[in-house]
């Protein structure tokens, strides 16, 4: 199934139209503002890969080179190779740079002379 990408020259945006067959022809026309004026430019080449081969490739120990569990930014760094791996949108729930603006803040707060689990005061109790 080929995949054309435009740019429109009226609203500079990036569009595509894909098609069934190589021989169809396709309507240039700008899906955004729907000016005439666009120009093909070239696309990247999309390679699907099996299931298995994706597999293969996460379980690579050459992935986990330069990962550490104990820093934020490298497991957000890690998570966001995985997701683009797998090749699935994790969905809204799944915000790995809010994850790892999260997991920076409770970093901050336990090297800020917290201990994270509340301030127990100076003998050591709740009072």
């Amino acid at each position: 199934m080929p995949i054309y990408e435009y740019r429109c020259r009226k609203c500079k945006r990036k569009f595509e139209k894909i098609t069934f067959r190589v021989s169809e022809d396709v309507s240039a026309d700008c899906s955004h503002c729907g000016s005439a004026e666009a120009e093909r430019i070239p696309s990247r080449i999309r390679v699907r890969l099996s299931e298995e081969t994706r597999m293969e490739r996460m379980a690579d120990p050459s992935r986990f080179s330069g990962l550490d569990e104990n820093d934020p930014k490298s497991m957000a760094k890690w998570m966001k190779s995985m997701s683009r791996e797998i090749g699935d949108d994790m969905g809204e729930d799944f915000d790995v740079d809010a994850m790892m603006d999260e997991a920076m803040a409770e970093k901050e707060g336990a090297e800020g002379g917290g201990s994270g689990i509340g301030d127990l005061g100076p003998g050591g109790d709740d009072d």
